[in-house]
Formats: structure tokens, sequence, C-alpha cells
């Protein structure tokens, strides 16, 4: 079941594992090895989640990557079906190309044996 309005992942991970943790940005930023303005960006919901960043936040901080990359799924989701009727898309619809049989021929198949 889709979530309403699911927040960002950056904002859980701020309130749930940075602040939890009594850490700044920079040195969270430091015990994932990755650069401040990277984790910045993420937290304040301007950059996705990536499989790279749910990976180092599982193997210092344990919420598993699956969970991390669901989040950010969910919210992906979200955010695309409030824009889903500015999409403009017609539904694909098969066109029969075949040539209909002509009166007193045969199919294919049975070609051979006339």
């Amino acid at each position: 079941m889709p979530m309403f309005d699911p927040p960002h992942p950056g904002e859980v991970i701020r309130t749930e594992i940075v602040q939890a943790h009594n850490l700044t940005v920079t040195a969270a930023a430091k015990v994932l090895g990755v650069s401040r303005q990277a984790l910045s960006s993420l937290l304040n919901g301007q950059a996705d989640l990536t499989g790279d960043m749910a990976l180092r936040i599982e193997k210092a901080f344990g919420p598993k990557m699956d969970t991390l990359m669901g989040m950010q799924s969910a919210y992906d989701i979200f955010q695309t079906r409030q824009r889903a009727r500015t999409v403009r898309v017609r539904p694909y619809r098969a066109v029969d190309t075949r040539r209909p049989p002509q009166a007193g021929s045969l199919p294919h198949n049975d070609a051979r044996l006339k």
C-alpha cells in the first residue's frame, strides 16, 4: 500500500541517525567517508539517496540498505504520481499489420497442398 506523502529519506536520516547520535553534519560525513556537501544535500532533500550512500549508512549506523532504498523509492513514486497529470502519453495499442487473406487463397502453411 503506497504511503501518503512519505518524507524524503534525508529527513529521516537527519533525525534518526545524525541528530540521534548527536553528530554534526561534518562529523557524520567523516564517519561515512563522504563530503560534507554530499551529506548536507541529502539531509536537506536536495539530493536523492544513492545505493552507495545507503550502504555506507548501513555499515556505519545499522539501518539496512534495503529499508533506506525502499524509503527513496516510496518518495520517488509519490513525487512522480503527483506529476502524473502533466505526463502526456497515449496508451499503446497494437496495430494488426497482417493483410487479410484474399478470397480463394489458402493460408501460407497450406499453400504447399495445392
